[in-house]
Parts: C-alpha cells; structure tokens; sequence
C-alpha cells in the first residue's frame, strides 16, 4: 500500500486529489495539509512514501516545504501544477532544485471530458514515484561552473543525453560543467508531462548558464547550445547542408511507451558521426536507451553512464551497465567535467580524464 500526503491550499483541490488517489486499491491517502507548514509537520509525523505538493500556498509555499521536507524526513515529492501560463510553469523547475523529483499536471475535475486521463496520469506518476529512492538534501552550493575555454580543435561534432525520472536536475548539474565556448551542440531527450518542456528549457537554461531550447525541426544545430526533444516528438540528427547536422522530429509511433524517446535518439545518429559524438544516459526507469548506447559504444562513441549512488532511479542506467555499454560511470558532476575535458582535447583520448573504463 502506497501512503500519500496531499499538500495542497485549495479544499476543492485536496478533496479532489484524495478522491482519485484514494480510489485506487494500491493507494492509501493518509493525509491532506492545507499549507506548506502543516505539510512539513505532517510528512514528519506521518512519514508517506509520496508527498504531492502544490506550489503557490500561504505561511509557507511549495518550495520551501519541499526543501524542508527533504532536509528533515525525504520523500518523493510529486509538484501538482494547475496553470497553464507559461511563466508560472518555468518558475515550478525551481521546485526541482528543492528537491522535488517530477511535475505533473493537476488532473481535471469529474465533469471535464478529460478527467479520466488526466487523473490516470497523476495514478502513474504517484505509483512510479514511490519506487524511487531519495536521499536527505542539505543547503549549500553546488560545484562551480566550468570557465570559458577556447574553441576546440575539430574532433568530436555532436552530444547526446537521455533522462527520465530525476533528470532535470542531473542535466542542470551536467550542463553547467560545459561553460562558455563548448564546441558540440547537445541534443537532449527528457521524459516529461506535457506541458512542461519549454518551462523545463527556460529553467534549465537559467539555472545551469547554458543556452537551452526547444529543437525545431530541419534546424541546423549551432556548438555551445543544447536543444530539448519536444513534446510529443521523437528527436533525432541527420548530416545536414554544408556538413552541419540538423534536428529531426517525427511522430512516430512511442518507444518504451515514450515519446520522445531516448532509443529513437540515440539510434538517430548517422554511422559516420558516432565515432565522432559523446553519448550519456542519466537517471530514468526502464530500459529507454540502454541497448541503442551499447551499439553507439562498438560503433566508437564515447558513452558515459551515471553512476547508482546519484541516480534518483537506477533502471536506465543499471540496464546500461548490465549490457556493457557504458565506457565511463560517473556522477553527474563529474560527467558534465568529462564531457568538457573530451570535447576540449579531441586528440587525447580518455587520457586527459585520468580514468579508466569500467
């Protein structure tokens, strides 16, 4: 049985979430709190396995609830967004660096044509996330981002990255190692809600001081950039005009259940251009990229898998691992270092990291 904490300011709210929560048989709401501070108090005494957590509430919000909650007894905590303006979605990513692990919609009410699926969602999201392992977060700053460097000398031409549940933050701590004048565009697949991807690009840009948007299709693909898969679409790479390299979307049929996919990705890449590219896989559930890296690997990519101790879900790159397809595992951090170092010193090899493959 799965025990849920309902934060939320709203009683209509709460009654409606403990409603749908409730009704599942696997699912036990064991309490609603009507603020961040009682919230806090309450995850405290009552220790849920899943905390869904409004933003915007009085005495206490969203984000500092969920930092406390983090600090002094952590649980998954499930970021319940009801609005659909943009701004106000980019700003609910700060919850992410509070230490809450995924955003979803709030489900519509019982007369709305799409309650049902709506409310099906925040069911998967709820039970996924109770599966997830967190760790207690204490305040502090995160490791410096990379100084500029000169450009590189002509090596490695592409960056690819697919993450799941727990990925935004991964990909901030990883984009913010590559500083200004990294000589690869990055191409980013993260399994999002709808709804959510351009306040995630927006976000992460922001918090990581690396450029981020969404990829277009047929765009040609600029270094010193990152592009993130739409909603909706799969993301791939082809061989542009003027040997540059283009984004791809299609709507094709889901991989994994997902798309965008991170297999549809990574098996993108043009024969030629994979001895030339860097490809990581990041915290997520599931098997979503682990065979395509495994064949980017023989085909001479350099593939970099994060390590279980900092993954918020291990699935993903647990399977990497199990396949031999990673030639590094590091945490993220030390990823985003890699990344640069290798991008940097095309010539060198994985010398110029001091390490060894696993």
């Amino acid at each position: 049985m799965i025990r849920v904490l309902v934060v939320d300011d709203s009683p209509s709210v709460r009654e409606l979430l403990a409603y749908i929560l409730g009704g599942d048989p696997a699912i036990r709401v064991v309490g609603c709190a009507a603020d961040g501070e009682e919230g806090v108090a309450m995850a405290v005494r009552l220790r849920p396995d899943v905390v869904t957590m409004d933003l915007h509430m009085p005495n206490m919000d969203g984000y500092e609830a969920t930092r406390q909650i983090m600090q002094a007894c952590p649980a998954p905590v499930v970021v319940v967004s009801g609005s659909e303006n943009p701004e106000e979605v980019g700003a609910s990513f700060r919850a992410i660096e509070a230490g809450a692990l995924v955003l979803v919609r709030r489900p519509y009410g019982l007369a709305h044509p799409e309650h049902a699926a709506s409310a099906a969602a925040l069911l998967r999201t709820v039970k996924s996330m109770a599966e997830v392992r967190v760790v207690r977060r204490w305040a502090g700053t995160r490791t410096g981002r990379q100084p500029a460097r000169s450009p590189a000398q002509p090596g490695y031409r592409l960056a690819v990255m697919g993450a799941s549940t727990g990925g935004p933050a991964v990909l901030r701590d990883i984009l913010a190692q590559l500083g200004e004048g990294f000589p690869l565009p990055v191409l980013i697949v993260q399994h999002m809600a709808a709804g959510f991807t351009a306040g995630l690009a927006e976000w992460l840009g922001a918090a990581s001081g690396f450029p981020v948007r969404i990829a277009a299709h047929d765009e040609l693909l600029a270094p010193g950039a990152a592009y993130l898969a739409p909603d909706g679409a799969h993301l791939g790479v082809t061989q542009g005009r003027a040997a540059g390299l283009q984004a791809r979307l299609s709507a094709e049929a889901p991989e994994h259940g997902m798309r965008p996919a991170v297999s549809r990705l990574f098996r993108s890449l043009p024969p030629e251009l994979r001895p030339a590219s860097i490809a990581v896989l990041l915290t997520g559930m599931g098997k979503d990229g682990a065979l395509e890296l495994r064949q980017l690997r023989e085909d001479g990519a350099v593939t970099i898998v994060q390590n279980r101790d900092s993954a918020a879900v291990y699935g993903m790159p647990g399977e990497a691992v199990r396949l031999d397809a990673a030639t590094l595992v590091l945490d993220p951090v030390r990823i985003g270092k890699a990344i640069h170092a290798i991008a940097h010193n095309p010539g060198s090899g994985l010398s110029v990291l001091g390490l060894s493959t696993p």
